[in-house]
């Protein structure tokens, strides 16, 4: 029996999804989901660093860098966007962490199974195990099917972009939990805040894409 949580975190994910493809073909369309994701993502980590840090200083420190690494993030993706070859690999690595999420739902609700930390009660072996199966499966169909090739440097490039996607998870977790907030904001059904739809993306796509140059 599918949970009612679950229901609307795949339709959410197949709109996002269905959101993605067309931003490929249309790139105003992108435009205007970058910015949104900008923003959003942006004004949601500055409530947590509200919660998190009372010195500041550190809360200067802290804003200073989460802007920048978002807003660069943004940036560097509509400009690689606008190369053919690059805009392919960008948007395989997208569609890779959004199944990477979805995989980790699914598995993590369905096997359940023993813990992997205490900073994300809900994250387990299983899903992480999920994770990877779902990204490899997309980013090698991706790859198939528009760059014409598979080996086991794609599934290596899975692996290292499904666990970037987990570690980013991972970290937004530790900060949420230590401001003692369940989610950054309710914008999404059965996600919570952008940020908490994104937060394994902002880390999941620099370890995919930088790990290029080492794989081919």
């Amino acid at each position: 029996m599918i949970s009612k949580n679950l229901k609307i975190r795949l339709y959410t994910s197949s709109i996002l999804l269905f959101l993605i493809l067309l931003s490929i073909k249309f790139s105003y369309l992108l435009i205007y989901i970058l910015i949104i994701f900008g923003v959003f993502s942006i004004l949601e980590s500055l409530s947590i660093i509200e919660k998190l840090l009372y010195k500041k200083f550190y809360k200067f420190l802290l804003r200073v860098f989460l802007i920048l690494y978002i807003f660069s993030f943004c940036y560097f993706f509509f400009i690689f966007s606008n190369f053919l070859q690059l805009k392919i690999i960008l948007y395989c690595l997208l569609m890779g962490c959004v199944a990477s999420d979805v995989g980790g739902f699914v598995f993590g609700q369905w096997l359940k199974g023993p813990k992997i930390t205490k900073i994300s009660p809900n994250k387990t072996y299983a899903g992480a195990f999920g994770s990877i199966l779902f990204t490899s499966l997309v980013i090698s169909i991706f790859f198939i099917i528009f760059i014409g090739k598979f080996n086991y440097s794609v599934l290596i490039l899975s692996i290292i972009t499904s666990l970037g996607c987990q570690i980013g998870d991972l970290f937004f977790s530790y900060l949420k939990r230590k401001a003692k907030i369940k989610d950054t904001g309710n914008i999404l059904p059965g996600h919570g805040g952008i940020l908490d739809r994104v937060d394994g993306i902002l880390l999941g796509i620099p370890s995919g894409f930088f790990s290029l140059g080492f794989l081919f």
